[in-house]
């Protein structure tokens, strides 16, 4: 029965792996409307997890239910941990159990002899948990103030829906319709095993994991028990059988300007549990770009920020962790399998733009501009796929199209608006291109012209435990600091004693301390992973780096936004 909800208009929704449709509270729902549907009327009532009204997954679910039922109420009591869930006014909001997944009351009623849509009704209720029970306890389905709601296709959402600017925002291509060849990051299923600082460590690892024993090796990495998608023992075989090369080591995106290592075999279930080879082989030689986003964004009331670029493969959390928004990465050039050069089909040097024909064509109508299929175009007479790459980059970081299509942001992957000034896309691929080299560190950061952060105390420069802590201009962070006048980020403190004072990185604006990529706040994020270690020279200046490459990521939006806006390409 749950194959029903794998379907939107009679179609297959094509969902690689909708797992979550079966979910126990799920199958409740279905059955329930099984049987009601049997007998032809009745009333369905759950309390239950609040995902299915509103996530991507669900929407065949939510068609049918509306086609079945001839009314829905739905009381969305949030409480969503995992989401970070804030009261409107900005108070605290708390679930009704002891749990962390938000949830709802679901009334499904199906009246004789009436047919669907349903008439779907909504409220919210936040707060903390005794005002949501005295609220509950005191008011009933006809007291409750409900919002109408016009769930439509494709996303049929069972919660309020703003359609300003869903016109335009659908009239524009998808990023997947755009860049057909694409996949989630790679998931390892034993990161502390598989991942590593330096393709030097990989190989020691790997070289001691496989040559011992399967019960030892469990035991001296501490993997736990095996999972169904991941085994000690296939782990094992599929790095025997690879050589142990170590050109295998392979650097990885793991998380915003931390690149780290890992043996990649491409097998799946071997060494690497979900290694995603058909989209992340295009990335292995190092010649390429990909362009990294989300489908969807877990926490409403936060700016969309779900956009990256890697020149490598990348794990599946790069920039966000959270569960909703796993990372998908699309490749701009797709290389020829090996068969195919063994066969001579293709030479080793071919290669394909991974850009949909039909967009491609638009945009040469849009501009006028001939399409080369390699590089990059003059923009004059010409435009190549890196330069259509570096576009989509600029328009992502428009704070203004963040902010005008945040809903639709949430729900599913974000569009490309069509452009037709050459002389305003030459600018904006500009920009782009700058993005793209700041984010990938390609760029001279830190700036010599300007000022930088400084690191000015001497020690051993471990990050300790309960840091990095952040402290903006005006605050004083101890008992013998002055009042601060630029912020700073601490890595540890002072000692008891008061002999050593705390390390710190100096000249910390709260602007760029608190900018986000994705789930992150990448100066923050930084550190975080290294609690323990030691930061090398090395590390210090990477870590200015990616304070400069941020400060410059802020300039450039502030750039992209001016073109946006003056050429009201948004609209």
């Amino acid at each position: 029965m749950i194959e029903d909800y794998k379907k939107l208009d009679g179609r297959p929704l094509g969902e690689r792996n909708p797992k979550w449709l079966q979910d126990d509270y799920v199958k409740f729902i279905r059955f329930g409307q099984w049987r009601i549907q049997q007998s032809g009327a009745g009333i369905m009532a759950f309390i239950t997890n609040h995902s299915y009204l509103d996530n991507p997954t669900f929407r065949g679910m939510r068609q049918q239910l509306k086609d079945t039922f001839s009314a829905i109420y739905l009381l969305d009591l949030h409480g969503n941990a995992l989401k970070k869930e804030r009261a409107p006014d900005g108070g605290a909001d708390k679930n009704v159990f002891d749990i962390q997944q938000g949830v709802a009351i679901a009334i499904f009623v199906k009246e004789a002899r009436k047919k669907g849509p349903a008439t779907v009704h909504h409220a919210d209720l936040w707060g903390e948990r005794e005002y949501k029970y005295e609220v509950l306890s005191e008011t009933d389905i006809a007291t409750t103030k409900w919002e109408r709601l016009e769930p439509n296709s494709p996303n049929y959402l069972f919660k309020p829906w703003d359609s300003q600017f869903e016109e335009e925002w659908m009239k524009w291509k998808k990023i997947t319709e755009i860049m057909p060849v694409n996949s989630v990051g790679v998931v390892t299923a034993r990161d502390e095993l598989t991942i590593h600082w330096s393709a030097d460590e990989v190989m020691h690892t790997v070289r001691d994991f496989a040559s011992l024993p399967t019960e030892t090796a469990r035991d001296k990495y501490n993997l736990g028990k095996d999972a169904r998608d991941w085994k000690v023992n296939l782990a094992q075989e599929d790095l025997n059988r690879s050589g142990l090369k170590y050109d295998l080591a392979t650097p990885m995106l793991y998380r915003p300007f931390d690149t780290r290592y890992t043996y990649y075999t491409g097998k799946t279930r071997g060494f690497i549990c979900m290694p995603r080879q058909g989209v992340m082989r295009h990335m292995l030689d190092g010649n390429n770009l990909g362009l990294i986003t989300c489908r969807q964004e877990s926490q409403a009331g936060r700016e969309w920020s779900h956009s990256g670029i890697a020149g490598s493969i990348i794990e599946a959390c790069a920039i966000s962790n959270k569960t909703k928004e796993i990372n998908y990465l699309f490749p701009l050039y797709t290389y020829p399998a090996e068969q195919d050069i063994a066969q001579g089909l293709y030479s080793l040097g071919d290669r394909e733009p991974n850009l949909a024909p039909d967009f491609v064509a638009d945009m040469e109508r849009s501009t006028g501009l001939q399409f080369v299929r390699d590089g990059k175009g003059d923009l004059r007479q010409t435009f190549g796929p890196e330069d259509v790459l570096h576009y989509i980059y600029a328009v992502f970081h428009s704070p203004t199209y963040r902010e005008r299509y945040a809903q639709f942001l949430r729900y599913d992957f974000p569009r490309v608006p069509t452009i037709d000034d050459v002389e305003r896309l030459r600018a904006l691929v500009g920009l782009g291109r700058r993005m793209t080299d700041a984010h990938l560190m390609r760029s001279s950061v830190p700036d010599p012209t300007s000022p930088s952060i400084g690191f000015p105390v001497a020690g051993d420069n471990i990050v300790e435990k309960a840091h990095p802590k952040y402290y903006p201009p005006g605050e004083k962070p101890t008992g013998r600091d002055p009042v601060l006048q630029r912020g700073r980020v601490y890595i540890s403190s002072d000692d008891a004693r008061g002999n050593r004072h705390g390390q710190y990185f100096e000249g910390v604006s709260p602007e760029v301390w608190k900018f986000r990529i994705g789930g992150y706040q990448p100066l923050d994020k930084w550190l975080k992973d290294r609690k323990g270690r030691a930061l090398t020279f090395a590390d210090i200046a990477h870590y200015r780096r990616i304070y400069a490459a941020l400060e410059r990521t802020i300039d450039l939006m502030a750039e992209i936004d001016e073109i946006v806006i003056d050429a009201k390409m948004l609209g």
